[in-house]
Protein backbone atom coordinates (compact mmCIF):
# COMPACT_ATOMS: atom_id res chain seq x y z
CA UNK A 1 0.00 0.00 0.00
CA UNK A 2 1.50 3.33 -1.13
CA UNK A 3 1.78 6.12 1.45
CA UNK A 4 1.60 9.71 0.17
CA UNK A 5 2.44 13.05 1.77
CA UNK A 6 0.27 16.19 1.74
CA UNK A 7 2.03 18.93 -0.25
CA UNK A 8 0.90 21.59 2.27
CA UNK A 9 1.10 20.19 5.79
CA UNK A 10 3.23 17.09 5.20
CA UNK A 11 0.71 14.69 6.74
CA UNK A 12 1.06 11.15 5.41
CA UNK A 13 -1.77 8.89 4.31
CA UNK A 14 -2.94 6.35 1.74
CA UNK A 15 -6.10 8.15 0.56
CA UNK A 16 -4.91 11.70 -0.09
CA UNK A 17 -6.65 13.54 -2.94
CA UNK A 18 -4.63 14.23 -6.11
CA UNK A 19 -4.71 17.66 -7.75
CA UNK A 20 -7.02 17.06 -10.71
CA UNK A 21 -5.31 19.61 -12.95
CA UNK A 22 -1.70 18.49 -12.85
CA UNK A 23 -1.87 15.07 -11.16
CA UNK A 24 1.47 15.87 -9.49
CA UNK A 25 0.68 16.58 -5.84
CA UNK A 26 -1.74 15.35 -3.17
CA UNK A 27 -3.59 16.95 -0.29
CA UNK A 28 -5.23 15.65 2.87
CA UNK A 29 -8.18 18.05 2.52
CA UNK A 30 -9.57 21.02 0.57
CA UNK A 31 -8.20 23.53 3.09
CA UNK A 32 -4.63 22.36 2.52
CA UNK A 33 -5.16 22.53 -1.23
CA UNK A 34 -6.42 26.14 -1.01
CA UNK A 35 -3.54 27.17 1.26
CA UNK A 36 -0.97 25.62 -1.07
CA UNK A 37 -2.38 27.14 -4.28
CA UNK A 38 -0.24 30.30 -4.32
CA UNK A 39 2.89 28.13 -4.16
CA UNK A 40 1.64 25.46 -6.52
CA UNK A 41 -0.27 27.35 -9.23
CA UNK A 42 2.57 28.04 -11.69
CA UNK A 43 3.77 24.45 -11.71
CA UNK A 44 0.18 23.23 -11.78
CA UNK A 45 -0.85 25.32 -14.79
CA UNK A 46 2.33 24.43 -16.69
CA UNK A 47 1.87 20.70 -16.12
CA UNK A 48 -1.88 20.90 -16.85
CA UNK A 49 -1.06 22.52 -20.19
CA UNK A 50 1.46 19.76 -20.94
CA UNK A 51 -1.10 17.05 -20.12
CA UNK A 52 -3.69 18.80 -22.28
CA UNK A 53 -1.32 18.95 -25.25
CA UNK A 54 -0.37 15.30 -24.80
CA UNK A 55 -4.04 14.37 -25.08
CA UNK A 56 -4.70 16.85 -27.89
CA UNK A 57 -1.83 15.84 -30.16
CA UNK A 58 -1.74 12.10 -29.60
CA UNK A 59 -2.82 9.76 -32.42
CA UNK A 60 -6.60 10.01 -32.80
CA UNK A 61 -8.81 6.93 -32.32
CA UNK A 62 -9.82 4.81 -35.29
CA UNK A 63 -12.71 6.04 -37.41
CA UNK A 64 -16.18 4.60 -36.96
CA UNK A 65 -17.07 2.00 -39.57
CA UNK A 66 -20.00 2.06 -41.94
CA UNK A 67 -22.40 -0.47 -40.35
CA UNK A 68 -23.04 -2.12 -43.73
CA UNK A 69 -19.66 -2.52 -45.47
CA UNK A 70 -17.54 -2.16 -42.28
CA UNK A 71 -15.06 0.15 -44.00
CA UNK A 72 -13.97 3.32 -42.16
CA UNK A 73 -16.63 6.00 -42.62
CA UNK A 74 -15.28 9.01 -44.56
CA UNK A 75 -16.29 12.54 -43.59
CA UNK A 76 -16.20 13.66 -47.23
CA UNK A 77 -16.12 11.97 -50.64
CA UNK A 78 -12.66 13.43 -51.10
CA UNK A 79 -11.39 11.12 -48.36
CA UNK A 80 -11.87 8.22 -50.77
CA UNK A 81 -9.94 9.76 -53.66
CA UNK A 82 -6.22 9.19 -53.32
CA UNK A 83 -3.20 9.82 -55.52
CA UNK A 84 -1.56 6.90 -57.34
CA UNK A 85 0.59 4.84 -54.96
CA UNK A 86 3.74 6.13 -56.63
CA UNK A 87 6.70 7.70 -54.93
CA UNK A 88 5.81 11.19 -53.81
CA UNK A 89 8.66 12.67 -55.85
CA UNK A 90 7.04 11.39 -59.06
CA UNK A 91 3.68 13.05 -58.29
CA UNK A 92 3.41 16.84 -58.65
CA UNK A 93 2.58 18.06 -55.19
CA UNK A 94 -0.58 19.96 -56.21
CA UNK A 95 -2.11 17.24 -58.39
CA UNK A 96 -4.13 15.80 -55.52
CA UNK A 97 -6.26 18.98 -55.52
CA UNK A 98 -7.44 18.32 -59.07
CA UNK A 99 -8.61 14.84 -58.11
CA UNK A 100 -10.35 15.90 -54.92
CA UNK A 101 -11.76 19.38 -55.34
CA UNK A 102 -15.21 18.42 -56.67
CA UNK A 103 -15.58 15.59 -54.17
CA UNK A 104 -15.06 17.65 -51.02
CA UNK A 105 -18.67 17.11 -49.86
CA UNK A 106 -20.38 14.72 -47.45
CA UNK A 107 -20.68 11.02 -48.18
CA UNK A 108 -23.21 9.54 -45.78
CA UNK A 109 -26.98 9.16 -45.54
CA UNK A 110 -28.70 9.42 -42.15
CA UNK A 111 -31.77 7.30 -41.35
CA UNK A 112 -33.97 9.05 -38.80
CA UNK A 113 -35.97 5.87 -38.19
CA UNK A 114 -32.95 4.05 -36.75
CA UNK A 115 -30.51 6.87 -36.02
CA UNK A 116 -27.79 5.32 -38.19
CA UNK A 117 -25.77 6.48 -41.21
CA UNK A 118 -24.34 4.50 -44.11
CA UNK A 119 -21.71 5.47 -46.66
CA UNK A 120 -22.33 6.51 -50.25
CA UNK A 121 -21.04 3.21 -51.59
CA UNK A 122 -23.67 1.28 -49.66
CA UNK A 123 -26.36 3.80 -50.64
CA UNK A 124 -25.48 3.14 -54.29
CA UNK A 125 -25.44 -0.63 -53.77
CA UNK A 126 -28.91 -0.56 -52.20
CA UNK A 127 -30.26 1.52 -55.07
CA UNK A 128 -28.77 -0.87 -57.62
CA UNK A 129 -30.42 -3.80 -55.83
CA UNK A 130 -33.82 -2.09 -55.95
CA UNK A 131 -33.99 -1.51 -52.20
CA UNK A 132 -32.96 2.13 -52.15
CA UNK A 133 -36.40 3.31 -51.01
CA UNK A 134 -36.20 1.38 -47.73
CA UNK A 135 -34.14 1.61 -44.57
CA UNK A 136 -31.45 -1.10 -44.62
CA UNK A 137 -31.87 -1.59 -40.87
CA UNK A 138 -35.62 -1.67 -40.16
CA UNK A 139 -36.88 -2.04 -43.77
CA UNK A 140 -39.30 0.89 -43.36
CA UNK A 141 -40.28 2.91 -46.42
CA UNK A 142 -38.28 6.12 -46.72
CA UNK A 143 -39.15 7.77 -50.04
CA UNK A 144 -42.80 8.45 -49.21
CA UNK A 145 -42.06 10.32 -45.99
CA UNK A 146 -43.29 13.90 -45.78
CA UNK A 147 -41.17 16.56 -44.11
CA UNK A 148 -43.51 16.59 -41.12
CA UNK A 149 -43.27 12.81 -40.75
CA UNK A 150 -39.50 12.98 -40.95
CA UNK A 151 -39.33 15.70 -38.27
CA UNK A 152 -41.69 13.74 -35.99
CA UNK A 153 -39.53 10.65 -36.46
CA UNK A 154 -36.42 12.65 -35.67
CA UNK A 155 -38.02 14.27 -32.62
CA UNK A 156 -38.84 10.83 -31.18
CA UNK A 157 -35.19 9.90 -31.32
CA UNK A 158 -34.22 13.22 -29.75
CA UNK A 159 -36.62 12.50 -26.88
CA UNK A 160 -34.85 9.15 -26.49
CA UNK A 161 -31.53 11.03 -26.02
CA UNK A 162 -30.02 10.04 -29.37
CA UNK A 163 -27.08 12.42 -29.93
CA UNK A 164 -26.99 11.91 -33.70
CA UNK A 165 -30.64 12.88 -34.08
CA UNK A 166 -30.13 15.93 -31.87
CA UNK A 167 -27.31 17.08 -34.15
CA UNK A 168 -29.37 16.58 -37.32
CA UNK A 169 -32.37 18.42 -35.86
CA UNK A 170 -30.05 21.19 -34.63
CA UNK A 171 -28.76 21.58 -38.21
CA UNK A 172 -32.32 22.05 -39.45
CA UNK A 173 -33.04 24.74 -36.86
CA UNK A 174 -29.67 26.35 -37.51
CA UNK A 175 -30.38 26.80 -41.22
CA UNK A 176 -34.17 26.91 -41.20
CA UNK A 177 -34.41 23.68 -43.21
CA UNK A 178 -37.12 21.02 -43.62
CA UNK A 179 -39.91 23.52 -43.07
CA UNK A 180 -38.64 24.61 -39.65
CA UNK A 181 -38.28 28.27 -38.77
CA UNK A 182 -34.65 29.25 -38.21
CA UNK A 183 -33.94 29.24 -34.48
CA UNK A 184 -30.30 29.61 -33.48
CA UNK A 185 -31.11 29.43 -29.77
CA UNK A 186 -32.86 26.09 -30.25
CA UNK A 187 -30.07 24.76 -32.45
CA UNK A 188 -27.39 25.69 -29.92
CA UNK A 189 -29.39 24.02 -27.16
CA UNK A 190 -29.62 20.80 -29.18
CA UNK A 191 -25.94 20.91 -30.17
CA UNK A 192 -25.00 21.36 -26.50
CA UNK A 193 -27.15 18.39 -25.43
CA UNK A 194 -25.60 16.22 -28.14
CA UNK A 195 -22.09 17.35 -27.20
CA UNK A 196 -22.76 16.46 -23.56
CA UNK A 197 -23.67 12.97 -24.81
CA UNK A 198 -20.31 12.71 -26.57
CA UNK A 199 -21.09 13.78 -30.14
CA UNK A 200 -17.92 15.06 -31.81
CA UNK A 201 -20.06 16.37 -34.69
CA UNK A 202 -22.07 18.52 -32.27
CA UNK A 203 -18.87 19.83 -30.66
CA UNK A 204 -17.63 20.83 -34.12
CA UNK A 205 -20.87 22.67 -34.95
CA UNK A 206 -20.71 24.47 -31.61
CA UNK A 207 -17.16 25.47 -32.48
CA UNK A 208 -18.32 26.79 -35.85
CA UNK A 209 -21.09 28.89 -34.35
CA UNK A 210 -18.90 30.29 -31.58
CA UNK A 211 -16.19 31.13 -34.10
CA UNK A 212 -18.72 32.98 -36.26
CA UNK A 213 -19.71 34.97 -33.19
CA UNK A 214 -16.03 35.66 -32.38
CA UNK A 215 -16.19 33.70 -29.13
CA UNK A 216 -12.87 32.14 -30.01
CA UNK A 217 -12.08 30.67 -26.58
CA UNK A 218 -15.35 28.73 -26.61
CA UNK A 219 -14.83 27.77 -30.26
CA UNK A 220 -11.40 26.39 -29.46
CA UNK A 221 -12.75 24.41 -26.49
CA UNK A 222 -15.33 22.63 -28.65
CA UNK A 223 -12.97 22.09 -31.58
CA UNK A 224 -10.46 20.50 -29.21
CA UNK A 225 -13.13 18.23 -27.70
CA UNK A 226 -14.08 17.06 -31.20
CA UNK A 227 -10.48 16.73 -32.42
CA UNK A 228 -9.49 14.48 -29.52
CA UNK A 229 -12.18 12.00 -30.61
CA UNK A 230 -10.89 11.95 -34.19
CA UNK A 231 -12.95 14.67 -35.91
CA UNK A 232 -10.65 15.81 -38.73
CA UNK A 233 -12.64 18.90 -39.72
CA UNK A 234 -12.54 20.24 -36.16
CA UNK A 235 -8.78 19.63 -36.02
CA UNK A 236 -8.25 21.39 -39.32
CA UNK A 237 -10.16 24.41 -37.96
CA UNK A 238 -8.06 24.32 -34.80
CA UNK A 239 -5.06 24.68 -37.07
CA UNK A 240 -6.68 27.72 -38.64
CA UNK A 241 -7.27 29.33 -35.23
CA UNK A 242 -3.67 28.67 -34.21
CA UNK A 243 -2.42 30.11 -37.49
CA UNK A 244 -4.51 33.24 -36.95
CA UNK A 245 -2.84 33.62 -33.56
CA UNK A 246 0.62 33.22 -35.10
CA UNK A 247 1.20 29.76 -33.56
CA UNK A 248 2.32 28.15 -36.81
CA UNK A 249 4.06 25.17 -35.19
CA UNK A 250 0.81 24.14 -33.48
CA UNK A 251 -1.18 24.86 -36.65
CA UNK A 252 1.06 22.56 -38.69
CA UNK A 253 0.73 19.81 -36.04
CA UNK A 254 -3.06 19.96 -36.31
CA UNK A 255 -3.07 19.99 -40.11
CA UNK A 256 -0.61 17.09 -40.25
CA UNK A 257 -2.77 14.92 -38.00
CA UNK A 258 -5.93 15.77 -39.94
CA UNK A 259 -4.27 15.22 -43.33
CA UNK A 260 -2.83 11.90 -42.17
CA UNK A 261 -6.40 10.79 -41.42
CA UNK A 262 -7.48 11.65 -44.98
CA UNK A 263 -8.71 15.23 -44.66
CA UNK A 264 -8.40 16.96 -48.03
CA UNK A 265 -8.59 20.55 -46.79
CA UNK A 266 -5.92 19.98 -44.12
CA UNK A 267 -3.62 18.60 -46.83
CA UNK A 268 -4.36 21.73 -48.83
CA UNK A 269 -3.47 23.93 -45.83
CA UNK A 270 -0.14 22.13 -45.50
CA UNK A 271 0.60 22.75 -49.17
CA UNK A 272 -0.16 26.43 -48.63
CA UNK A 273 2.34 26.37 -45.78
CA UNK A 274 4.94 24.89 -48.11
CA UNK A 275 4.67 27.87 -50.49
CA UNK A 276 4.86 30.32 -47.56
CA UNK A 277 7.92 28.64 -46.09
CA UNK A 278 6.66 27.37 -42.72
CA UNK A 279 6.09 23.74 -43.81
CA UNK A 280 9.03 21.63 -44.98
CA UNK A 281 9.00 19.40 -48.04
CA UNK A 282 9.73 16.43 -45.75
CA UNK A 283 6.53 17.18 -43.83
CA UNK A 284 4.61 17.37 -47.12
CA UNK A 285 6.04 14.06 -48.33
CA UNK A 286 5.30 12.17 -45.12
CA UNK A 287 1.83 13.74 -44.74
CA UNK A 288 0.90 13.06 -48.36
CA UNK A 289 1.97 9.44 -48.00
CA UNK A 290 -0.11 9.08 -44.82
CA UNK A 291 -2.99 10.89 -46.55
CA UNK A 292 -2.90 8.41 -49.42
CA UNK A 293 -2.77 5.43 -47.06
CA UNK A 294 -5.79 6.73 -45.13
CA UNK A 295 -7.69 7.31 -48.37
CA UNK A 296 -6.84 3.81 -49.60
CA UNK A 297 -8.32 2.28 -46.43
CA UNK A 298 -11.60 4.06 -47.13
CA UNK A 299 -11.87 3.15 -50.81
CA UNK A 300 -13.99 0.42 -52.37
CA UNK A 301 -15.42 -0.26 -55.81
CA UNK A 302 -18.87 0.76 -54.60
CA UNK A 303 -17.61 4.05 -53.16
CA UNK A 304 -15.61 4.77 -56.32
CA UNK A 305 -18.77 4.23 -58.39
CA UNK A 306 -20.77 6.53 -56.12
CA UNK A 307 -18.17 9.29 -56.44
CA UNK A 308 -17.93 8.91 -60.22
CA UNK A 309 -21.69 9.20 -60.47
CA UNK A 310 -21.70 12.30 -58.28
CA UNK A 311 -18.96 14.03 -60.29
CA UNK A 312 -20.68 13.10 -63.58
CA UNK A 313 -23.95 14.62 -62.35
CA UNK A 314 -22.11 17.84 -61.50
CA UNK A 315 -20.56 17.91 -64.99
CA UNK A 316 -23.96 17.43 -66.62
CA UNK A 317 -25.72 20.09 -64.52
Amino acid sequence: MTVHRCAECGEEGVSLKTCKLCMLVRYCNAKCQRNHWSTHKQLCKRRAAELHDEALFKDPPAKDDCPICFLPMPKKMACCVSLPPATIASVPVYDFAIANEKANVGMALYYSCCGKSICGGCIDSFRMSGNGDKCPFCNSERMGKTRDEFIRELTKRVEANDAGSMTVLANFYDGGFMGLQQNREKSMELYARAADLGSSEAHCYLGNNYREGFYLKKAKFHYEAAAMTGHEDARKKLGFLEAQSGNMERAVKHWTIAASAGDYTAMHDLLGGLTRGYVSRDTIDSSLEAYNNACAEMRSEARDAYIRGFINRIAEA
